[in-house]
């Protein structure tokens, strides 16, 4: 760089510093053309041309300024505060992890991003601010004011569980009524079922079963969700739900849950909208311990013809003659009375009286697996194979058969065919728990799934408002006094 070049950077300053900005950026402009990587002299172009009033150049300046060097703070404030000017708050809020890591994010700017949210109409995106800027100032309490006064204008969301109960919906519901309005049926005739529809914009069947084909043959007076998980697929509720009414259904299994659900109902996607969503782990829940590799395997689950326990005998009286070392664990409840007898009378007939042990139902499952190091899966179907998932969060190794579609789910360093494929996997001395809590961070986190619910409903949203006669008008002089 020549000192005659240096002076025009150096010129450029002087004069923005004197509030000139034309002629500081006709300089700088000079500067850039030779030394197009100079982090600061970017930061510095974006901040002049912002106070020219162009702040779309000013974006691409600080972008490329945070591309180059990701530690800058002042790089990064400016690139917010950029976006805002350009009323781009969905980029600001992107800036909002890496701001809120190097410690300069505050309660202005996001409050800010928020508002610009509302300006625009979109209800969704204010309210995610705001919650974000609760869980870092929680002391704002107007703020809880304003996300209550815009959820009674956002749609209001029906919960009606069928089939097995609210145990995946849990975390859903937690989730969703920190942003909808939300009511969960409880009555027990069709008559209270319909009422509930009618006070809803969207009504959410989880499970397809008979709650769901009931509410899908009245006439139709909300947006309507199914959530399939895998057993009804098999069964023939499906063929009985009028889909014509059905808006979306979410499945959260594999292509072969699907494949099984089109054959039965092979219009399907030409009467409503298929997405698939898969459950996510609750990663806060379950203990992660960096434990060593041993000897104790573990199933967790119901033990029932499914779940496929007479092959992990067959597999476990191989892996005890090359070394009798190995114990298996089963931590849940028979749901068949002669499956129980068969596996109680093979584990006698293979000797492994002291291999195999039936622990019976587990209420703390975390504590339970804490001397476990492998967790083993022989089901024949599974969706998603939770327990699975939630086993590698803890730090298990795990060793799955491969059911159909257990290849979409899990690395194929996972699955395995025959016994003598099980033996290799758990005589091999590759253990890595920190590497099995990882995938399922980045694959399977509750977090990243709940956005995709979010998103979909704020699509949903975005349909119910469109439609709308009336604009939402939102009085927060009213709300906050």
């Amino acid at each position: 760089m020549t000192s005659e070049h240096y002076n025009d950077y150096q010129k450029a300053l002087e004069l923005a510093e004197s509030g000139n900005y034309e002629q500081a950026w006709s300089y700088l402009q000079n500067y850039l053309q030779k030394e197009p990587q100079d982090v600061q002299a970017l930061n510095d172009a974006g901040a002049i041309l912002h106070c020219l009033g162009r702040s779309d150049s000013a974006i691409n300046y600080l972008v490329r300024a945070n591309e180059l060097k990701n530690d800058c703070q002042q790089v990064v404030w400016n690139l917010m505060e950029a976006y805002l000017a350009a009323g781009k708050p969905e980029c600001a809020e992107q800036l909002f992890a890496q701001a809120e890591q190097m410690k300069i994010l505050n309660p202005d700017v996001v409050n800010r991003t928020a508002q610009q949210y509302l300006d625009k109409g979109d209800k969704g995106g204010f309210i995610e601010v705001l919650l974000n800027s609760l869980r870092l100032w929680p002391e704002q309490e107007i703020l809880e004011n304003m996300i209550t006064v815009v959820k009674s204008k956002r749609p209001k969301i029906a919960f009606i569980c069928g089939g097995d109960g609210k145990m995946f919906l849990n975390p859903i519901l937690d989730y969703i009524g920190k942003r909808f309005e939300v009511r969960v049926f409880e009555g027990q005739t069709e008559q209270e079922l319909y009422e509930l529809m009618k006070w809803s914009d969207i009504s959410w069947f989880e499970w397809c079963t008979n709650l769901a084909v009931l509410g899908s043959r009245f006439d139709k007076v909300c947006k309507m969700i199914i959530r399939l998980h895998r057993y009804e697929a098999y069964q023939d509720w499906p063929m009985q739900v009028n889909w014509q009414n059905i808006d979306y259904l979410i499945t959260v299994g594999n292509s072969y849950v699907k494949q099984a659900l089109f054959a039965q109902v092979p219009q399907i996607q030409e009467m409503t909208s298929v997405v698939t969503i898969a459950n996510g782990v609750e990663l806060e829940k379950i203990r992660f311990i960096e434990r060593s590799r041993g000897k104790n395997l573990a199933f967790v689950g119901y033990i029932n013809l499914r779940k496929n326990p007479a092959f992990l005998l067959q597999c476990m009286q191989k892996l005890h003659y090359m070394d009798p070392g190995y114990k298996l664990f089963f931590a849940g409840i028979f749901q068949d009375g002669a499956l129980e007898q068969y596996l109680k009378h093979m584990i006698r007939q293979f000797g492994l009286q002291d291999t195999v042990f039936f622990d019976g139902w587990q209420n703390d499952i975390s504590r339970w697996l804490e001397d476990k190091h492998y967790l083993v899966s022989v089901s024949i179907a599974e969706s998603q194979g939770m327990g699975i998932l939630e086993g590698m969060a803890a730090g298990l190794k795990p060793l799955i058969h491969n059911f159909p579609g257990a290849s979409e789910i899990f690395p194929s360093e996972y699955l395995f065919d025959i016994s003598e494929q099980f033996c290799e996997q758990v005589l091999s001395s590759n253990y890595e728990p920190a590497r099995y809590r990882r995938f399922v961070e980045q694959t399977y986190s509750h977090k990243s799934q709940m956005a995709k619910i979010n998103e979909l409903l704020r699509d949903i949203e975005m349909q119910i408002d469109s439609q709308r006669t009336e604009p939402c008008i939102i009085n927060f002089e009213r709300a906050t006094a």
